[in-house]
C-alpha cells in the first residue's frame, strides 16, 4: 500500500469556540484526540507510511503523534511554513516524502471503508488520479460531484447543480506528478487540481457505500463522536 498524506493544517473556522487553542486533530473524540481514532483506522488498512501536513497549532500533533510507532505506523511532518499553502500547496510541499503515488485524507474525516479496493481501483484505471465518492444526496453535506455510469462528469464545491447527487468522499489516491510540475511553496486547493482533471477525463471515480462522519462541524463533532462512542463500548467517556 502507498503512503498517505493527511491534510491536518486547517484552521478549523466552524469550530472555532474549541480550536482557537487546540488543533482541530486534537479535538476529544470518543474519549481521546480524534487524529488517534484516524491513525488506527489507517494501521487497520495495512496503511504503514503518513505524511501529517500540518499548519495551525502543528505542533500539537507532533507532541502527541511523535513518529507514529505507538498507531503501528511510521509517521513524518511536512509543515506548510511562513504563510497557509491550502490543501493543495501542503500536498506539492510533502510530495517529496510521499514517493511515485499516495493516498490523500483530509484531517477532519473518519471514512471506515477497505483501503486496498481504492487502490486498486487506482492501478486499474490508467489515470493519473482517483476520487472517491458517495451517494448522497445533499443528506450529511451539499452534494458536489455528478457520478453517471462510474464517471465524474463535474466536481464543483461552490457551483453546484441538480445533477449532482454524490459528495467528494475524502479519500483519494494521487500521481505525484501531478504536483511536482507546479511550482514550490504555490498556495493552492486541492478542489482545483481535482475540477482540471475533471475537464481533461484524467480523474477516475471510485463509489462506496460507507457515509463518511466528521469532525470539521460542531454537529458533524457530536455525531462522529457518538458514533465512535457506540463502535468502541460503553466504556469510553
Amino acid at each position: 500500500m502507498p503512503p498517505l498524506a493527511l491534510l491536518a493544517g486547517g484552521l478549523a473556522t466552524r469550530l472555532r469556540a474549541v480550536t482557537t487553542t487546540l488543533a482541530k486533530s486534537m479535538v476529544q473524540v470518543a474519549g481521546e484526540p480524534f487524529i488517534s481514532h484516524q491513525l488506527k483506522l489507517l494501521h487497520r488498512n495495512g496503511i504503514e507510511d503518513v505524511v501529517i501536513c500540518v499548519g495551525h497549532l502543528g505542533e500539537q500533533i507532533r507532541s502527541f503523534v511523535g513518529d507514529g510507532a505507538q498507531f503501528g505506523c511510521r509517521v513524518r511532518y511536512s509543515a506548510d511554513g511562513a504563510r497557509p499553502l491550502g490543501t493543495g500547496g501542503a500536498l506539492r510541499q510533502a510530495a517529496p516524502l510521499l514517493g511515485s503515488c499516495f493516498f490523500v485524507m483530509y484531517g477532519d474525516s473518519y471514512l471506515d471503508i477497505p483501503f486496498r479496493p481504492v487502490y486498486e481501483a487506482f492501478r486499474g484505471a490508467g489515470r493519473p488520479a482517483l476520487m472517491t465518492v458517495f451517494r448522497n444526496h445533499g443528506q450529511w453535506d451539499a452534494s458536489n460531484v455528478e457520478f453517471v455510469d462510474g464517471v465524474i462528469r463535474r466536481y464543483d464545491k461552490v457551483s453546484r447543480t441538480a445533477d449532482m447527487h454524490h459528495i467528494d468522499y475524502g479519500l483519494g489516491v494521487l500521481s505525484a506528478d501531478l504536483l511536482t510540475a507546479r511550482p514550490a511553496d504555490t498556495a493552492f486547493d486541492l478542489a482545483d487540481l481535482y475540477r482540471e482533471l475533471v475537464d481533461r477525463g484524467e480523474l477516475a471515480g471510485f463509489e462506496v457505500t460507507q457515509r463518511f462522519y466528521e469532525v470539521g462541524s460542531p454537529a458533524g463533532l457530536a455525531e462522529t463522536d457518538a458514533h465512535l462512542r457506540a463502535l468502541l463500548g460503553p466504556s469510553r467517556t
